[in-house]
């Protein structure tokens, strides 16, 4: 019936899924010690946490909503609690492939568009995405930068059906998850512009009911923005000179004013379904460190520009971004020359979706649509779900 097409593509990204999950759960949870040790901290299970913990701990660069969901999975075994959270983060990344593909059903209601092509494409881009989302959730069991992304998928299906408030409040909870998700803020400035201060009120708000009290807590926490990572031999940063063994003391703000600033150039283009991955490419191509689950940041923006901001069949910047960014770090074996990949692959992905001619969408009465400013007005289920939930209809 109407539904039938939707349950066979969410079957099969869910098996999908499932068999990422068991490939990478043999050697996974890589780093959740560092979420369960925030945890302790957080609520005084050990000496030098409560609001101390980032001044005493400055190597935990964890937003302090991660360590309160990480809590949730402490009455479990050591073993049992690890292997849940994977499951439910694993988890996670399914239900923001049906997120993100509701929001590009919403972005494009009453505009012609074949119902059935947009499931295809999101299936397919969510093809690309699942691996790398496994990556961060499963192997290295990044609860922090889940959150970070989740909420910031969120935030995007709130943009998209015009909640204002809701959009604030989500880009707030991924900021409080992982302080680098401060980048993807430029997302405000694609809502109505009557609804700015409303929405960036709350989103500030939140942000310092969760950073403030640790900062006057104990001064000391200031020092913790400082805190460097070794420069790896395979960053985009050696192509551009930077030979130093740490963290330089300008990077960090360098990727953050580069991560805003493209976002904010896109949503002034007319392009806001960018914004996530040129936040991202910022991320990748001046980071110090190379972690593959820095590339599912990536993916989840090519996966919502390929659903949202294009309307091609075959959404292929999503699946250059896993060959390039994941096959690189697996069979390429010179450090400089995956370094000149990402570099490569974070130039050309900002290129493109910046300046490349797009073809718009056409409204219910035949005229342009703006991909900027057509953020529709508050919707109900009633509005969405009959583009994206049955096809037939």
């Amino acid at each position: 019936m109407g539904l039938g097409p939707v349950r066979w593509h969410h079957a099969l990204l869910t098996l999908w899924t499932v068999c990422w999950f068991f490939v990478a759960t043999r050697h996974g949870a890589v780093s959740w010690h560092y979420l369960k040790q925030g945890e302790e901290l957080l609520f005084g299970q050990e000496q030098g946490g409560g609001l101390a913990l980032y001044a005493n701990h400055p190597e935990l660069q964890i937003g302090p909503v991660s360590f309160l969901v990480a809590g949730l999975f402490a009455p479990f075994p050591a073993d049992g609690g690890e292997k849940f959270a994977e499951a439910a983060m694993s988890g996670l990344g399914l239900w923001m492939v049906v997120l993100i593909g509701r929001a590009a059903a919403d972005h494009y209601l009453g505009t012609g568009t074949n119902h059935k092509r947009l499931q295809q494409r999101v299936l397919i881009a969510g093809a690309a995405f699942i691996p790398m989302w496994v990556e961060v959730s499963v192997r290295f069991a990044h609860l922090d930068d889940v959150l970070a992304l989740f909420f910031t998928t969120l935030a995007v299906r709130s943009l998209v059906r015009g909640q204002a408030t809701a959009t604030g409040v989500f880009l707030a909870l991924a900021c409080d998850s992982k302080p680098w998700a401060v980048a993807f803020l430029p997302l405000l400035l694609a809502l109505p512009r009557g609804t700015w201060l409303r929405s960036a009120a709350w989103t500030v708000g939140l942000v310092a009911v969760a950073w403030l009290p640790f900062y006057l807590g104990n001064m000391n926490t200031l020092a913790a923005a400082h805190f460097t990572i070794p420069n790896q031999p395979a960053t985009s940063l050696r192509w551009f000179g930077v030979n130093d063994p740490v963290t330089p003391w300008w990077d960090r703000p360098a990727q953050m004013a580069l991560g805003l600033g493209l976002g904010a150039l896109a949503v002034r283009r007319g392009r806001w379904p960018a914004v996530v991955l040129l936040a991202a490419d910022a991320r990748i191509v001046l980071d110090p460190s190379v972690y593959t689950y820095y590339n599912a940041s990536v993916l989840l923006g090519t996966l919502i520009w390929d659903a949202i901001g294009q309307r091609r069949l075959v959404p292929w910047v999503s699946w250059i971004a896993l060959i390039s960014l994941y096959g690189s770090a697996l069979i390429v074996p010179s450090d400089s020359t995956r370094g000149l990949i990402r570099l490569a692959f974070a130039v050309g992905s900002a290129a493109y979706v910046l300046l490349w001619p797009m073809r718009e969408p056409r409204n219910r009465r035949g005229g342009k649509r703006g991909a900027a400013t057509d953020i529709p007005q508050q919707r109900t289920p009633v509005d969405e779900y009959p583009l994206y939930a049955n096809p037939a209809g």
